[in-house]
């Protein structure tokens, strides 16, 4: 069933004005205005997007891989980060921690070195924990439940990696799948789960759950979505027309850092292990904001959901006896660095 504009507006779904705009799914949900897929219509939309995704899925470093670990790696490097961010760490990480025991016997210093400039730390922290158990048992989980049973993976990891590595038919959900079936069927954030697993091809589970999330990363997009490249446009209730609630509103600070150099060295200071984000990273020593210095550096940066304006200074290095230490520029690398601090660093060309 596809509802005209007119009957969006009716229902609530889309209002006229778009700065202001309510939640779709919650709305379809209290309408009852779901549409439950036929079971032909379920085997023709598997059939259409998976010829789809074989002829159209980006390359990606991890794309085809079937080894558990990888895909793995893979999925908890992905979550609530974008995609383009993720390649090159992806294969730097690999390289230095090729196989589950080579991960299970890095100290956390190295592991978390390797993941900077990835942000969300605890999934590194989690992986690495996760990694020594997987090694001490011998063999990796094999079904959704067995995965959901270590650190730092929820329901959707789980069901993505057994179903990649192992075949599982598990369905998957993340913010992709949701919206797309929201706009195809009405489906509210409770019914995703039920309905994915309604169309889980059962012949490629791990290919479907990939296509499902393709199709929703690439041409479903949350504000302009090619319905003309849709693959499964047939099916679709609402062909794009349901907006996408709107973003929370981000802040905006403005932060100061000093550069102190001593010779080959530069000095850096770790965080507390207490700080809420970012423990035991290291970074540049902070420094008051002056509007009359001059800086070495300004560039903004973004973490969560703050907007930071970032100047850099020279410093004295007689002021560097305050906590901390001086390091080699050769050995800063080896350092969990915040992504910060890595991006003013690059900046400065000092690494």
């Amino acid at each position: 069933m596809l509802l005209a504009p007119e009957q969006l507006y009716f229902h609530g779904l889309i209002t006229k004005s778009a700065g202001h705009r309510g939640r779709v799914q919650s709305a379809i949900s209290d309408m009852n205005l779901r549409t439950d897929p036929t079971a032909p219509q379920r085997r023709r939309i598997g059939t259409q997007l998976l010829r789809w995704y074989d002829e159209n899925q980006r390359t990606l470093p991890w794309r085809g891989e079937r080894d558990p670990y990888r895909v793995w790696v893979s999925e908890i490097m992905l979550q609530q980060t974008r995609v383009n961010a993720v390649k090159d760490h992806y294969r730097r990480f690999l390289e230095r921690f090729p196989t589950v025991q080579e991960l299970a016997r890095a100290k956390p210093a190295a592991v978390l070195a390797s993941w900077s400039g990835l942000g969300y730390y605890r999934r590194a922290r989690a992986l690495h924990d996760s990694a020594r158990l997987v090694a001490r048992s011998g063999a990796f989980p094999r079904s959704a439940q067995e995965w959901q049973q270590l650190p730092g993976i929820g329901r959707y990891t789980a069901a993505a990696i057994a179903s990649i590595a192992f075949g599982e038919r598990s369905a998957v959900v993340d913010g992709n799948v949701e919206r797309v079936l929201a706009r195809m069927f009405g489906a509210s954030t409770k019914d995703s789960w039920e309905l994915a697993g309604e169309l889980l091809n059962a012949e490629r589970p791990g290919d479907f759950n990939q296509a499902m999330m393709e199709l929703g990363a690439t041409v479903c997009l949350p504000h302009a979505p090619l319905c003309h490249a849709c693959p499964v446009a047939e099916h679709c209730m609402t062909r794009g027309t349901v907006a996408k609630a709107p973003l929370p509103q981000r802040k905006k600070r403005e932060v100061g850092y000093e550069l102190l150099r001593q010779g080959d060295s530069i000095h850096l200071v770790k965080r507390p292990a207490t700080a809420s984000l970012m423990p035991n990273m290291w970074e540049l020593p902070s420094s008051r904001v002056d509007r009359k210095k001059r800086a070495l550096l300004r560039v903004r940066h973004s973490i969560t959901t703050t907007d930071y304006r970032v100047n850099v200074y020279a410093g004295s290095a007689g002021k560097a006896m305050r906590p901390g230490r001086w390091v080699r520029i050769s050995q800063v690398l080896e350092l969990p660095l915040t992504g910060l601090t890595r991006k003013i660093l690059r900046a400065l060309q000092i690494i």
